[in-house]
């Protein structure tokens, strides 16, 4: 079991950046592949960002690439995505979530076990 917790959501203007965390309570955290996802108003879920249990890969949206940045530090227990130049098309509620096996298929939200509660992020025009 882990639970999850995002912080670091608000209100930006366009163009400008945003870091969210995600705090992840117990011993495993390690073992885990990590990713995070949003949800726009009246839209499915989709995926935004993942990263390995050893964090040496990185899978990231078409979306997004180029902008934000997703890492991980085990020894804290944290991963972090670190979103700049942002578009108010990535207002939304942004998810962490956290996956058992982590192998292929990162964007499926099927495949992750465990979600926080979520942090809204609101770009301006």
């Amino acid at each position: 079991q882990v639970q999850l917790v995002e912080s670091g959501g608000g209100l930006v203007q366009a163009g400008g950046s945003l870091t969210l965390s995600c705090a992840a309570s117990g011993r495993t955290f390690s073992s885990y592949g990590m990713g995070w996802f949003r949800q726009a108003p009246g839209k499915e879920r989709e995926f935004v960002a993942a990263i390995s249990n050893s964090g040496a890969n990185t899978y990231y949206a078409d979306s997004v690439k180029g902008r934000f940045s997703i890492s991980r530090d085990n020894a804290k227990n944290t991963v972090v995505l670190q979103m700049n130049s942002l578009k108010p098309e990535d207002t939304a509620v942004y998810y962490c979530a956290a996956r058992n096996f982590p192998l292929g298929l990162w964007s499926w939200t099927t495949k992750y076990d465990y979600w926080g509660q979520g942090t809204q992020v609101t770009v301006s025009s």
